[in-house]
């Protein structure tokens, strides 16, 4: 353990002080707002989230509005953040702590941590941010921050990395202003002490950091390689009649859109053209039934959506019906389903969709 500096969290909350920025969730102690943007910012920009931020507090000013909502409404207003486990985890919680605690929030660290979809970073967080708790935050900031002022070298995503820097973040942490303590951190490390071009010359921190004195603040935080990404190739089709109806069915089961909506989905091996396509086994029992007129591919370039272990290579495929299918509904509700951002930006784009 590097032998801690007295000075670094006086430093460090003058900075913040100094240079923090006026962000809605900043000031308020109000433990379902400082909840609802600590998820929200989980994989999130500040400037990506902070709309989605304002979306959720005017639909749900109160936790319990939160509980009372249908979850397909939710998902749809969490429509285009990603991860959509997150607005899935934040309304059963929100249920949990309606139904379960009498609709008050839990005010200690190992209480908060029970809420479905909370960590041990967005619990310490919440508990020092709204109740002075003294509870240490580590996110990829403060990973970033500590190594290079301590010249850390241990991978940051290895279980030894991630016990280092939480026992060390816990002894810096200044007992009497966690809250700020911890927000100054997190700041620090966003505005600061970034991971490319760092401003080093001008840190408050240059003259006793240990990254900076020996030219290794490129090269901090050490991480271990990822897992290979995965190739997936998804065909969607896109069922149409001249009466201008359309289908989106609900996922099914655990993954990354779980009960989001899509149009059927027929997934290759590998990118296909259309003689493939019709005679995969999978395409001939989704259309069984259907009364099929024609099938073209709408975007000959597949769409290549990135998630975090997987590149999922999309096309679509528009296919004209003769006759109506069982579920089929008027392509002027088209907007009203929760869907992944992928269909939705084909939904914005495609003629049909686009001018209802």
């Amino acid at each position: 353990m590097p032998k801690i500096n007295k000075q670094f969290s006086k430093t460090l909350i003058a900075w913040y002080l100094q240079n923090k920025r006026d962000l809605p969730w900043r000031g308020i102690s109000n433990p379902y707002y400082i909840w609802l943007s600590e998820i929200i910012l989980q994989q999130t920009r500040v400037a990506q989230g902070t709309p989605y931020y304002f979306a959720f507090t005017a639909a749900f000013p109160t936790i319990q509005d939160l509980a009372k909502a249908d979850e397909e409404t939710v998902l749809k207003l969490w429509q285009g953040l990603g991860y959509y486990s997150r607005a899935r985890n934040l309304h059963t919680a929100a249920k949990y702590v309606v139904d379960e605690l009498d609709g008050v929030f839990p005010s200690t660290f190992s209480e908060i941590l029970k809420l479905k979809g909370v960590g041990d970073y967005t619990a310490s967080a919440i508990a020092s941010i709204c109740f002075n708790e003294p509870t240490a935050v580590v996110d990829g900031n403060v990973y970033r921050v500590l190594s290079r002022y301590f010249g850390i070298e241990t991978a940051i995503n290895t279980t030894p990395g991630i016990k280092e820097f939480k026992l060390l973040a816990q002894k810096l942490l200044d007992p009497h202003q966690p809250g700020n303590h911890n927000q100054a951190l997190m700041e620090f490390g966003a505005r600061h002490c970034t991971p490319a071009s760092p401003d080093c010359s001008s840190c408050v921190f240059n003259a006793s950091c240990v990254a900076f004195g020996n030219n290794k603040v490129p090269v901090l935080p050490v991480k271990l390689k990822k897992a290979k990404v995965r190739a997936r190739y998804f065909n969607f089709l896109v069922p149409l009649t001249e009466t201008k109806r359309t289908i989106l069915e609900q996922r099914e089961g655990k993954g990354i859109w779980q009960n989001l909506y899509q149009f059927p989905l027929v997934e290759t091996e590998h990118s296909v053209n259309e003689a493939q396509l019709l005679n995969e086994e999978n395409f001939r029992s989704i259309t069984k039934h259907w009364s099929i007129d024609s099938v073209s591919v709408y975007n000959e370039i597949a769409v290549i959506h990135k998630l975090s272990h997987q590149h999922l290579h999309t096309r679509f495929w528009i296919v004209l019906l003769k006759d109506e299918i069982d579920g089929m509904f008027p392509i002027s509700e088209i907007k009203n389903s929760p869907v992944p951002v992928l269909i939705s930006n084909f939904i914005d784009k495609f003629p049909p969709f686009k001018m209802v």
